[in-house]
């Protein structure tokens, strides 16, 4: 068997990034390009490897955060225009990025505007010579604060180096490196090896299997070999399947019940006596369990512990703290459009005079226009910006304070309120506090992020009575169409064990309580707000399933739960963010 690629005896973040953009100059459209989160010099040395392997007259641009369409796929040039008397055109940044790289920095707030023209460039390249590779880099530092799926799909490599603390130089890989077309395509097994791992982690798009197959392709290029071996799919698995991973593999079934498998016959091959029976194990291993586990070994940490509880590390959009909504007056400027400036709403005078130009020649020879300034405007050139921000996210908690165990319950709920609070600074978020009990409910704590207030609010917390659930959800139905009509995304959090026994009219009485507390669970779920369901009794009850069920909320049984538990929770299932809202004026 050939030997891999010089210089990948080593393991670990870094060596696999510059394994990867190693492969990346040798197929750079094949591979799109890669994606490279955090790491600070340790990701700056990656790059100084890619470019090193690139050559030397290719374009390397670097894309503004604060691009507009014309400036990016070309058109007129404003400046220009005006001094000539006469239409110029400028050549756009992803022409003058043809065949070469495209340099993406805080990727994970790019605007979806210009990722989908990004994706499309991608798909869109006419030949080969002029496919364009990108470098995303990712600063994000929450889990779901990602680049855009997008982009993210486009592009074969995902490489963590956030933590990354060692610095190593670049090893020295593929000395005697082919070049990629003396490579042979896969054969049917090794796709079929390569289709059975994707599937086993839950990889359910096919461009990570284009991916890895030409990934496995330029590592026997890298290796100097002409031919694929276990090595290459081993190795594409590790750089393309495993950071796209969504699940664990199954667990294998046990053989105890089986019997011994016969021993196997006398080898008169005197070194291999001397071998670890480990190792022997191994090398006999079924190729899919091979590449399988390579995979596996290679997915961090934290995304296996993501992963068991039930949530990847992936999102389809970064940016988990509240819906993006239009803005008339502040946020992150999208591309302009058509419109009347006023009420608020400003021109974009630059896209107004791009909007306008072209027509000149034809408007200075119209006979009714007297003689005037150097651009003549219609309305229809008005153009007027749109901006986008992000809203708060107010996390409701609404807490049965009913019963004996109200003063656990409320003490759980102010920890948690207090240790989201600690970190409302870093993210937009808000917290509100609802508790029922007695014959109703009450809202303790409005939507703060001022942690004082709320330890002040908190201090002493009501407990005991009876539980009125149709009430408290009642009340935190409108609680949240208060915080949305303010432009802010609620999430509620019930802890509860949900049994109801005081109706919405005050009455005791347990049956009527429970229909009244799925008539307003229900009400709930037609709302739309995400929601969480904890139950917090000794032993999960049907009560608190069935509410989350008519709530059309997640469901979590958490006995014993303290703060850092509800916190943990919660984190796990916080809604990815919606889709944006645009404001056309």
């Amino acid at each position: 068997m050939t030997p891999a690629p010089n210089g990948e005896a080593g393991s670990g973040p870094l060596h696999d990034a510059y394994l990867a953009a190693r492969l990346l100059a040798l197929a750079p459209h094949a591979l799109g390009g890669i994606a490279l989160r955090g790491g600070g010099p340790a990701r700056d040395l990656v790059i100084e490897t890619l470019r090193a392997q690139m050559p030397q007259d290719q374009p390397w641009r670097r894309l503004p955060g604060h691009i507009d369409d014309d400036r990016l796929a070309g058109g007129t040039d404003v400046a220009a225009s005006l001094a000539a008397g006469q239409v110029v055109r400028q050549r756009g940044l992803l022409a003058e990025s043809a065949g070469g790289v495209l340099t993406v920095p805080m990727a994970e707030r790019l605007r979806e505007d210009l990722s989908g023209r990004l994706a499309q460039a991608l798909d869109n390249a006419p030949s080969p010579a002029e496919a364009l590779t990108l470098i995303l880099l990712d600063d994000g530092v929450e889990s779901d604060e990602r680049p855009p799926l997008s982009l993210l799909e486009r592009v074969a490599f995902e490489c963590d180096l956030s933590g990354v603390q060692m610095m190593t130089a670049a090893p020295h890989f593929g000395e005697n490196a082919l070049a990629l077309d003396a490579v042979e395509d896969l054969p049917d097994d090794a796709l079929v090896v390569l289709a059975a791992t994707a599937e086993a982690l839950g990889v359910a798009s096919i461009r990570p299997l284009l991916f890895a197959a030409a990934t496995a392709r330029a590592h026997a290029a890298l290796a100097g070999r002409d031919s694929i071996e276990l090595a290459d799919l081993e190795a594409a698995a590790r750089l393309v399947l495993a950071p796209r991973a969504t699940r664990l593999p199954p667990e294998p079934e046990s053989d105890a019940d089986q019997p011994p498998p016969p021993p196997p016959p006398p080898d008169n091959d005197e070194p291999r006596q001397n071998d670890d029976p480990q190792d022997q194990q191994k090398d006999d291993a079924p190729p899919e369990d091979r590449v399988l586990e390579a995979a596996q070994a290679a997915i961090p940490r934290d995304v296996l512990d993501q992963i068991a509880s039930g949530r990847a590390m992936r999102s389809a959009r970064g940016g988990g703290t509240g819906r993006r909504t239009g803005s008339k007056l502040r946020g992150r400027p999208l591309s302009a459009r058509p419109g009347m400036p006023g009420g608020g709403v400003r021109l974009a005078l630059v896209d107004t005079l791009r909007a306008a130009i072209p027509w000149q020649p034809i408007r200075q020879r119209e006979p009714s226009v007297r003689e005037g300034g150097m651009i003549r405007f219609r309305r229809d050139d008005l153009r007027v910006r749109r901006f986008e921000e992000r809203s708060t996210t107010v996390t409701v908690f609404c807490v049965d304070a009913s019963g004996s165990a109200a003063v656990a319950r409320l003490a759980e709920a102010k920890g948690a309120v207090e240790l989201i609070l600690a970190a409302a600074y870093v993210k937009r978020t808000e917290v509100a506090l609802i508790a029922f009990r007695g014959s109703g409910a009450d809202l303790l704590l409005p939507p703060t992020r001022s942690l004082t207030r709320a330890k002040r609010a908190l201090a002493e917390l009501p407990g005991g009575g009876g539980t009125p659930l149709a009430t408290g959800i009642t009340l935190a139905r409108q609680l949240g169409d208060a915080i949305i009509s303010r432009g802010r995304t609620p999430m509620f959090v019930f802890l509860t064990d949900g049994s109801a026994n005081i109706a919405a009219d005050g009455k005791p009485g347990r049956p009527q309580a429970r229909e009244d507390a799925l008539a307003a669970a229900r009400n709930m779920a037609a709302s739309g707000c995400d929601a969480l369901v904890i139950d917090i009794s000794p032993r999960p009850r049907a009560d608190a399933e069935k509410l989350a069920e008519a709530m059309r909320a997640r469901y979590l049984p958490l006995p014993m739960a303290d703060a850092r538990k509800l916190q943990a929770a919660l984190a796990t299932a916080q809604p990815e963010p919606r889709p944006a809202k645009r404001v056309r004026r």
